[in-house]
């Protein structure tokens, strides 16, 4: 294999997908939202499955737990997945790299 092949697509889109959440400023509840693409936002719904998972995660990575929980339950487990499949992915590469 050629050693200089660029590393994964998506381990780079895992990591920067993550670290664009964590880099995210936390909204609450009450605060109004920002644009958006969601159909279900734009539709005037308060609550969209896909917008509070991404919330909730930002929520984690600031430390509200309560928060997190209350935009989506989900955002744990997820972040907990992802991790795992970052590092599954990295392991990959770095076994590939030193050979």
């Amino acid at each position: 294999m050629n050693r200089l092949s660029p590393i994964p697509l998506e381990l780079i889109l895992w990591i920067a997908a993550l670290s664009l959440l964590a880099l995210a400023k936390p909204i609450d509840h009450h605060q109004e939202y920002h644009f958006t693409f969601c159909p279900l936002a734009n539709l005037g719904w308060r609550w969209c499955p896909g917008c509070g998972l991404g919330r909730s995660i930002t929520q984690l990575f600031h430390g509200n737990i309560k928060e997190s929980l209350r935009f989506h339950w989900l955002g744990i487990p997820a972040v907990l997945i992802i991790g795992f499949r970052i590092a599954t992915l990295g392991k990959y590469e770095w076994k590939r790299i030193k050979n």
